[in-house]
């Protein structure tokens, strides 16, 4: 499964909007697989993060495909980001 979770999630996406989502609303961006489905991108999320996803937004852009996530209020979505290479 851990070779999954790897293709499913390529990278943060950092923005200077999905900053501010990550300090104001428990936000995060990743950009996806093109094929990967919100139940698979919240599946790789939260094994890999040891965390709790509360909903999965993905939008498709020219650049591929960007999946936000909002974590449960429990969670910090910044002590996530830093774990994931955003800082």
């Amino acid at each position: 499964m851990s070779d999954l979770r790897h293709r499913i999630l390529l990278h943060a996406y950092v923005t200077e909007k999905s900053m501010d989502e990550m300090e104001r609303q428990n936000k995060l961006e990743f950009s996806v697989d093109r094929r990967a489905t919100r139940a698979e991108v919240k599946r790789a999320v939260e094994e890999l993060y040891q965390c709790k996803v509360a909903k999965v937004n993905i939008k498709i852009v020219r650049v591929g495909k960007i999946a936000t996530v909002k974590f449960a209020k429990e969670y910090s979505s910044e002590d996530i980001g830093s774990r994931a290479g955003v800082f």
